[in-house]
């Protein structure tokens, strides 16, 4: 077990701190170890158990070096009915296949979930059956966690949905002109989103090895990738979405081209802005100053600029840490609405 340190966002010295367990699946993986940085440091959830992503190995519980002196803890074998007697709330920083067989198991047992896999983010049963086929059905008290934009559905949620990274970056940055009707009707979208390293995961590859990554830029998965029906779902058109690979470890930059309806203007785009995330702590508008990915990593901050011509086509750029806005981060920014917090606890 494991106890967190006080951050800025905690109680007044010396007032007493009713703490939430909660418990890390997949501890080992670049968004768990990232989880385990912040919830360490969060003043109102203990640690109760941080695991592997599947069965024990020979050598025994692991420790996490780069979390020496903030996470005192040991990442124990993945044991499914400890987590539902040990825990409040257990994130998922999985597989998809074991996400979609565990949650359902853990929401049954009243432990309340925070899925960071794809397993529940799709709505359609189509859809789900083409890219997440281990997931047979969606559960009661499903909510899809884009944290700005879904907190009603977030305050009660039983299991949340954490976005994808490329979404997430994504549908922040288009969904306030889709609502305003700033999109010109039938206007093609084309999302042309950049990612580092990080965001294909720590399981090693070809493709991402440093050899082949560094000093090039590669688009992939065209057509294809499972974020595209993500995104199309959360903005509720068609998009052409297009990622690309960049080699640098961390963060992502959404640049959308769309056509606006007439007499649009960057005015306009910043007032369907300000009246959607005016007050909201991890979102900065920058107007017409592009925001550059360097401006958010390590950070659970969505930087958003915008451009708009005088014929009507608005470029819109967006940028996040993966592995924070587009995932941990945004977890436990999750995880604060739902247990009521202030949404930024533990996130400064």
């Amino acid at each position: 077990m494991h106890t967190a340190v006080p951050s800025r966002a905690g109680s007044p010295a010396g007032a007493a701190v009713k703490t939430t367990r909660v418990a890390v699946a997949g501890a080992t993986g670049y968004t768990g170890q990232e989880l385990l940085r912040i919830l360490s440091r969060h003043p109102a959830v203990t640690i109760t158990a941080a695991t592997s992503s599947g069965a024990p190995s020979s050598s025994g519980p692991r420790t996490l070096p780069a979390l020496a002196h903030i996470f005192a803890g040991a990442i124990t074998p993945l044991d499914p009915a400890s987590l539902a007697q040990d825990a409040d709330v257990v994130f998922l920083a999985l597989p998809d296949k074991a996400a979609a067989e565990l949650a359902p198991m853990l929401v049954d047992a009243g432990v309340r979930v925070i899925d960071l896999s794809g397993a529940f983010r799709l709505r359609d049963q189509a859809l789900r059956a083409r890219w997440y086929p281990e997931t047979r059905a969606l559960p009661e008290g499903l909510a899809y966690g884009l944290t700005e934009l879904e907190r009603p559905s977030v305050e009660g949620a039983r299991l949340v949905a954490n976005p994808g990274c490329y979404p997430t970056a994504t549908l922040l940055a288009l969904r306030p002109l889709v609502s305003a009707g700033l999109i010109a009707p039938g206007a093609d979208i084309v999302v042309d989103a950049k990612s580092g390293v990080s965001g294909a995961g720590k399981t090693p590859s070809e493709r991402t090895h440093f050899s082949e990554v560094h000093g090039s830029v590669a688009a992939y998965s065209v057509f294809g990738h499972r974020h595209g029906a993500e995104i199309e779902q959360g903005a509720g058109c068609q998009v052409n979405f297009v990622p690309h690979l960049m080699p640098f470890d961390r963060g992502i930059l959404s640049t959308i081209y769309v056509r606006v309806t007439p007499g649009t203007t960057e005015a306009s785009l910043s007032a369907a802005y300000e009246g959607t995330y005016g007050g909201e702590p991890f979102v900065r508008l920058t107007g017409s100053a592009l925001p550059e990915i360097k401006h958010v990593v390590h950070t659970n901050f969505c930087d958003i600029g915008w451009r708009v011509d005088a014929s009507g086509r608005a470029v819109l750029v967006s940028v996040i840490d993966n592995l924070l806005k587009g995932a941990s981060g945004q977890a436990v920014q999750n995880m604060n609405v739902m247990l009521g917090l202030d949404q930024a606890t533990g996130l400064w």
